[in-house]
């Protein structure tokens, strides 16, 4: 049996797939166990290690948990920002004016360029010199307009790119039938789109997730990941069972956010394929009825 993208495997490729899994799956226990036997020799698997972050609140009520809200608040203020920006220089740079597209195309290619550690080092230096921002905010604004600015140049580029791999027959047939090409974009392609770029825009949101930690080891700003190291110094703890910890709490918070896009994007596919209109059965009927009488009526 054969499929349109491969041919169907045959006994010996089915054997050898396999035996390659298996050896793959041999060598990968290997490697656990050698980790696991090697932190244990180094007693870094010992109740002591990892009793703080269970058998006290300290550790969470002092370091994580006021990190994780850091992390969390930069991270929703910089989506919040950063997305409907992005869409803007995205369907802007496909604008047919000129005066429009060039400058757009000018800020989204500059910022894509430029490190977003670059960019957060030049805001923490903009809010310190020519604002008059209190000084426990500036390393958040810094974090922030970093992240805006870069995420939004990225974001711009998949709006423009998931409207342009819709088909050119979808904005034709718009403006055969009197659209302008505003309505064109809001009504025809931009919901066609949003479906097919929602995979990328989830990938660039995690991205924004795990980039505030960028800011907590060379700004000073007290994310998640900054906590480890106040946490090992004076309170104690394991560094290796900090860093498991945070490490987990960032799987969470992206697992359930890659979770949701999966379950929105389905939804939208779902109410897309239930949007066909379906003829009543008396509508049949009296086309067949008609059509049945000879004359020209079920031609017409």
């Amino acid at each position: 049996m054969t499929s349109v993208l491969y041919d169907a495997q045959g006994p010996r490729a089915k054997r050898r797939n396999i035996l390659y899994t298996a050896v793959f799956l041999v060598a990968f226990a290997a490697l656990v166990w050698w980790v696991i036997s090697s932190l244990n020799d180094k007693d870094q698997l010992a109740w002591e290690k990892w009793k703080p972050f269970f058998g006290s609140t300290e550790a969470w009520s002092t370091y994580l948990w006021p990190g994780l809200q850091n992390t969390l608040k930069a991270a929703a203020l910089s989506m919040i920002v950063a997305l409907p920006l992005g869409a803007v220089f995205g369907i802007a740079r496909l604008s047919d004016h000129a005066w429009i597209r060039v400058p757009a195309a000018t800020v989204v290619e500059f910022f894509r360029a430029i490190p977003v550690l670059m960019l957060m080092i030049f805001g923490l230096a903009l809010f310190s010199k020519y604002t008059s921002v209190p000084t426990d905010d500036r390393y958040l604004y810094a974090v922030v307009t970093g992240l805006i600015l870069y995420n939004s140049s990225v974001l711009a580029e998949i709006v423009r790119a998931g409207i342009l791999s819709l088909p050119k027959g979808q904005s034709e047939a718009a403006m055969a039938i009197g659209l302008r090409k505003n309505q064109v974009m809001r009504f025809i392609l931009l919901p066609q789109a949003v479906t097919a770029m929602l995979p990328a825009i989830v990938s660039q949101l995690v991205v924004i997730v795990k980039d505030t930690a960028i800011g907590g080891a060379v700004l000073a700003f007290p994310e998640l990941l900054a906590a480890v190291s106040p946490m090992s110094s004076y309170y104690g703890a394991n560094t290796i069972a900090s860093f498991t910890v945070v490490a987990l709490i960032y799987i969470v918070i992206n697992f359930a956010l890659t979770s949701f896009a999966s379950w929105l994007e389905g939804r939208l596919r779902r109410g897309k394929k239930s949007t066909g209109v379906v003829l009543p059965p008396a509508s049949v009927a009296g086309t067949e009825s008609t059509g049945a009488g000879g004359g020209t009526g079920s031609l017409l």
